[in-house]
């Protein structure tokens, strides 16, 4: 059974569940979800996701929302000769699900924000980046990278010396802040960080998700 995943191609959530499929090797349909006519707020897709948010996953009669909790069922299900969870052990688990945690309570914040303010603010909305708040974000995200260069001077990824959903769930935002803000020295700056994030960024799953993160095709 083919599994039918509703987003939008440029979106980083529905970017970060593509890049697990890939990385498995499913196959999928990505159903598009227009966001700019308000399709993900209404039915059929706010049935999918009551938040009216992409992506969701229909796999079956199984339908899901929220892409990191996608992308974990999807390894659990699907991918478990991998090393994306590494649930061998308690501990070994433990240390993937601690810097996924970190990516959404740290990470996401202010990346998130500085995207939104270099991207999608003007191109969706017309809008002009506030660089006070810029500012504010970026410091906050160099604060953030000085701890993942310390733990990965430490280990070649986050959890270990293994590539992780740890490190996939940073792949969409990071190449965004890469390509479309004038803010790539956060990584760049930092040896270890930028080691890290070129080996997250030249995998073959990983280049087929970022050929797709573009609003000039």
């Amino acid at each position: 059974m083919v599994l039918k995943l509703y987003g939008s191609p440029v979106s980083t959530c529905t970017g970060r569940v593509v890049a697990v499929i890939e990385e498995i090797g499913l196959e999928y349909e990505l159903v598009p979800v227009d966001l700019t006519t308000g399709e993900h707020k209404r039915p059929p897709h706010i049935e999918r996701n009551p938040f009216g948010q992409i992506p969701a996953l229909a796999d079956g009669d199984l339908v899901l929302f929220e892409s990191r909790v996608i992308t974990r069922y999807l390894v659990r299900k699907y991918g478990k000769g991998s090393h994306l969870l590494k649930e061998h052990t308690p501990e070994e688990a433990a240390a993937v699900d601690q810097w996924i945690e970190v990516e959404v309570q740290h990470f996401n914040g202010p990346i998130s924000t500085l995207v939104y303010q270099h991207l999608f603010l003007p191109v969706f909305y017309g809008g002009k980046t506030d660089e006070k708040v810029v500012a504010v974000e970026v410091e906050k995200l160099g604060k953030v990278l000085d701890v993942y260069e310390a733990k990965l001077s430490k280990s070649k990824f986050l959890a270990g010396d293994y590539y992780s959903l740890a490190d996939l769930h940073h792949l969409t935002y990071g190449h965004y802040l890469l390509t479309t803000t004038p803010h790539a020295s956060l990584f760049h700056s930092r040896p270890h960080v930028k080691a890290w994030w070129e080996s997250i960024a030249s995998r073959p799953a990983s280049k087929k998700v970022t050929a797709a993160l573009s609003f000039t095709s």
